[in-house]
């Protein structure tokens, strides 16, 4: 009836028409307010696509304000008379001008890029920074490092706007939407919770925490915000491991009866290597975090189900390392994580063990594989994703073709960086989009299961004795 009413004014004169038009504008914000979220799961606009139509009140209101301001002035001026219309005053822009206008906003904030905040010059410098430069809508508009000199050249390399020493400049930067956490896992915490309290999406290497109690704290708190929060278990996005989950799940190795994980890099074998946090068990360092919590992660997800019982032994090869002034340390981390398993009981599984094997000092070279051996055959993913299967009575390994993915130019193929170019491309639809989930990414709440196993392995390291879950 208000609306009516206004184009009634718009008939008198020009004045009229200027002021049913104010009067408009100040009934507009009630109008979008009683609308509310409505315009996330339909949009007012028919030529919206309807995969675009998850955008709130932002751009809701742009679209409103133009699409109503173009149904006042073309109402008036293509319903009415011409001799009432052209003796008034016309506005600044046609109805085709309205139409282009509205597309052109909503272009711009489609095409706006997503902003990535980078904390860590390590494994980010390597594999994270270029696999989000790879993808046409992302942007990393700043790094951090608890070296300036490391976040200046990063910066440099990559042509980063903003650099610095102190992470919370990085987590509060207006342009930042995603905060990726590659520190030593003592400083998660702390990051994690900053970040997500400023409203950022979260993007946080393993393994997740210290300890069960600092998993719990950070997964409670990513609870109920509508943000990504994710573990980057990148080896997921992997072509040959999503296709081997796949065919788990068609039966074809039949039930699960024993899986096997072996990892081997030979690098930390050498004794002249500087002790930095990765020898320090205080900072979250060692084989078991790094290294375990993949293996831990690709058993549950590949299997569906979770570890029941772990009996775990460390051992540290290289037992001092000198330090950046010259001094031997004493090394306290883990260089070498062996595991017994147990799997609880399931849809692929029926009283499943398990047999871990990582060592960061075992020679000659790379490996990185995961078997799985079931009532009608076996079933084995190799470090690029490289994938086999050997049905009952075969005497030898037949290779399924497979997609490898892309690697990353200038660092060692050892598949990590494959995972992630197919995983940041995800990342970064999935926050243009305002999604929550991200299909077969790793969340908190993984990251908590995980973290479960890991302290239980500690736990059963020190008593000799296994542990269940």
């Amino acid at each position: 009836m208000v609306i009516f009413f206004l184009l009634f004014l718009s008939r008198i004169s020009e004045s009229a028409n200027a002021f049913s038009w104010s009067f408009f504008k100040i009934l507009f914000p009630f109008f979008v307010r009683a609308i509310g979220d409505f315009g996330a799961r339909r949009s007012p606009i028919p030529f919206i696509p309807q995969t675009r139509r998850k955008h709130h009140r932002p751009i809701l209101h742009i679209f409103l304000e133009d699409y109503l301001f173009l149904l006042h002035t073309s109402i008036f001026y293509l319903h009415f008379p011409s001799h009432i219309t052209t003796k008034i005053k016309k506005p600044p822009f046609q109805t085709a001008s309205f139409l282009f206008l509205i597309r052109t906003r909503y272009n711009s904030f489609m095409t706006k890029k997503v902003g990535i905040g980078i904390i860590g010059t390590g494994f980010a410098r390597k594999v994270q920074i270029p696999a989000f430069l790879a993808c046409a809508d992302a942007q990393v508009v700043s790094v951090a490092s608890g070296s300036i000199e490391n976040a200046e050249s990063t910066a440099r390399e990559f042509g980063i706007a903003h650099f610095t020493a102190d992470w919370r400049e990085t987590v509060s930067h207006p342009d930042v939407a995603l905060v990726c956490i590659t520190t030593p896992p003592i400083l998660h915490r702390e990051m994690v919770l900053s970040a997500l309290e400023q409203g950022k999406h979260v993007l946080c290497e393993k393994p997740m925490a210290m300890n069960v109690a600092e998993a719990a704290e950070m997964t409670e708190a990513a609870q109920g915000t509508g943000l990504l929060a994710m573990i980057d278990h990148e080896l997921r996005f992997q072509p040959g491991r999503l296709n081997a989950f796949e065919m788990l799940r068609a039966g074809e190795i039949g039930k699960i009866r024993h899986a096997k994980y072996n990892f081997r890099a030979p690098h930390r074998g050498d004794a002249s290597l500087p002790w930095n946090w990765w020898s320090d068990a205080a900072q979250g360092g060692g084989a078991l975090g790094a290294i375990a919590s993949h293996v831990i992660d690709s058993f549950q997800w590949f299997l569906g189900t979770g570890i029941s019982s772990v009996s775990c032994q460390l051992q540290t090869h290289i037992k001092e390392r000198k330090d950046s002034g010259g001094a031997m340390r004493n090394v306290t981390s883990d260089d070498e994580s062996n595991m017994l398993l147990r799997f609880a009981d399931g849809e692929l599984t029926d009283d499943a063990t398990g047999l871990v094997s990582v060592s960061m000092t075992e020679m000659p070279a790379y490996q990185n594989s995961i078997e799985f051996f079931g009532s009608s055959g076996a079933m084995r993913i190799d470090g690029r994703g490289e994938l086999f299967i050997a049905k009952t009575g075969d005497t030898e390994w037949r290779e399924i073709e497979t997609d490898l993915g892309t690697a990353i130019d200038g660092v060692p193929d050892t598949g990590f960086s494959r995972g992630f170019r197919s995983f940041a491309p995800k990342i970064v639809e999935a926050i243009r989009n305002r999604e929550t989930h991200i299909e077969q990414a790793a969340t908190f709440e993984d990251g908590l299961q995980v973290q479960r196993v890991l302290d239980a392995a500690r736990e059963s390291n020190e008593s000799g004795c296994a542990v269940n879950l």
